[in-house]
């Protein structure tokens, strides 16, 4: 069963249910992912699908930060189980060490030695990890690699 379908079946078990979160964010989900086909000018793949919720999701855990930042602990709380109702549509993300294991082959391929060569390590790694990793911990765990 393709994401879309998923998510339209997934809405009317939500409804039968009454669970109002659920309902709410999964309508956002197909809405943002109408929105994006009318802009592409047709139906989406699975990978620009997930595309499309790996983007909202980014946009709660931004908001989730910025809610610890200010002590916002019902909104914050809220923002919470709309991501976890996302993340369930979302394939599991690469932990640390799987990240390490397929950057150390990146960094062996492309011959880096040093912080210097972050650039062409990160053009090379940064395709392999899209939708599988988050961006930010890629660079991070690479910078850790090649300053050692």
């Amino acid at each position: 069963m393709g994401l879309k379908a998923r998510l339209r079946q997934d809405l009317k078990e939500a409804l039968r249910a009454r669970d109002e979160r659920s309902k709410a964010v999964i309508r956002m989900c197909l809405s943002a992912i109408q929105l994006a086909e009318v802009e592409h000018g047709g139906e989406l793949d699975e990978p620009a699908l997930l595309a499309v919720l790996q983007k909202e999701a980014k946009k709660r855990r931004e908001t989730i930060a910025e809610l610890k930042g200010v002590n916002r602990p019902d909104q914050l709380a809220e923002e919470e189980a709309e991501l976890a109702v996302l993340e369930a549509y979302l394939p599991q993300m690469l932990g640390r060490e799987e990240i390490a294991g397929e950057a150390r082959q990146v960094i062996a391929q492309v011959g880096a030695s040093g912080p210097a060569d972050l650039g062409a390590v990160m053009r090379v790694l940064m395709p392999q990890m899209k939708g599988r990793a988050d961006g930010r911990l890629v660079n991070q765990v690479v910078r850790e690699l090649l300053s050692d």
